[in-house]
């Protein structure tokens, strides 16, 4: 029966695995929306990691997304440049890179912008997870606007008017499919992490904390610390999937563009309100959902997009309270593998079974 159900996945993953690789060839001139869609499901699967899976809303996540932007750009110049001079140039200086200084700064520039937003976590969060409930929702957002501000009068690393990165060395269409296949790697490692994480006793202690905080901490369980270790691995994804994002972009703001609290920040949590809390696959569905909703609104309701928007939460909000994986899960159980001793179907009990 065990090797029946592998089988099963295996028929379901592979054919997944193989449109992920063909669609940018298949579908080439749709290669950067394909990108940011893999942007948007890595920014659900993080929020989820703590808005639904441990009980904690934040609005702060765009802070890792803007800081991992910021750090990648500075360690790809540093290697080349000096990056006050490269940053006060404003277009009078050339600064050229060599294509194995683009790709040697594109590696440790990713890498070192996922290490540094995890230690930003670490440090964040010893201070923010003091707070619960909205509280913590509205510092985390408190935070991420105070960095956004910092950053755009710092300048050293461009001010108000941003930072531009060296152009891809190469074709631009290779270029569009490489921030394609880099976005899916991150998204795919991420997915498949947390399918694996959330079956742990990691994953049964963040759910723990939840459900009920003060029992999880009376039962001898350290809620501090699994709550600080969820955020810092979501914002090492996050940190990384922003330094891809400046890649992608070339040149970037800190206020509209990099510490977008007001767009990205809030899209992120439709996708998963959308989706689906604290389920695995919700946040994937939801993005996929708002990606389409979203690309369809912005050229074919220019002007009236954000009211569409609008109406969406809302929509959501009122009847779909618990995302489109959530509602099946409780309708359709035994589409989860979830059945009474008897072959009646019972409610799924945890949000491991949604894997």
């Amino acid at each position: 029966m065990k090797k029946l159900t592998r089988y099963k996945r295996l028929a379901f993953h592979l054919p997944l695995l193989v449109a992920i690789l063909l669609a940018p060839f298949f579908l080439p001139e749709f290669r950067t929306q394909l990108a940011t869609l893999w942007l948007m499901i890595v920014l659900a699967l993080t929020w989820d990691m703590t808005g639904g899976q441990m009980g904690y809303n934040s609005l702060g996540n765009i802070l890792f997304y803007g800081t991992g932007m910021y750090v990648a750009a500075v360690i790809t110049i540093g290697i080349a440049h000096d990056v006050g001079e490269y940053t006060s140039a404003f277009g009078d200086g050339v600064y050229e890179f060599t294509e194995a200084q683009y790709f040697i700064g594109m590696a440790a520039g990713l890498l070192g912008a996922g290490i540094f937003c995890a230690l930003c976590a670490l440090l964040v969060g010893s201070i923010t997870f003091g707070l619960r409930g909205p509280y913590f929702a509205i510092g985390t957002l408190g935070v991420a606007i105070a960095v956004g501000e910092l950053v755009s009068n710092w300048e050293w690393v461009g001010g108000g008017q941003g930072i531009s990165l060296p152009v891809y060395p190469g074709d631009l269409e290779v270029g569009k499919v490489i921030f394609y296949f880099l976005f899916a790697a991150t998204g795919t490692s991420l997915f498949v992490l947390l399918n694996w994480l959330y079956q742990t006793r990691f994953g049964a202690a963040i759910n723990a904390i939840r459900d009920d905080e003060e029992k999880a901490e009376a039962m001898g369980l350290h809620t501090l610390r699994y709550k600080l270790a969820t955020w810092s691995i979501a914002a090492f994804f996050v940190g990384i999937a922003g330094g891809i994002s400046a890649f992608q972009l070339i040149h970037f703001e800190p206020l509209e563009t990099a510490y977008q609290t007001i767009n990205l920040g809030i899209f992120m949590v439709v996708c998963v309100l959308l989706g689906g809390k604290g389920t695995l696959w919700g946040p994937v569905v939801g993005a996929v959902l708002f990606h389409l909703f979203k690309e369809i609104t912005w050229n074919y309701l220019l002007g009236w997009q954000w009211v569409a928007l609008g109406a969406l939460i809302v929509v959501t909000v009122v009847y779909f309270q618990d995302g489109i994986m959530g509602g099946l899960m409780r309708r359709k159980p035994p589409w989860f593998g979830v059945r009474a001793e008897g072959g009646e179907a019972l409610p799924p009990t945890s949000v491991h079974e949604s894997a």
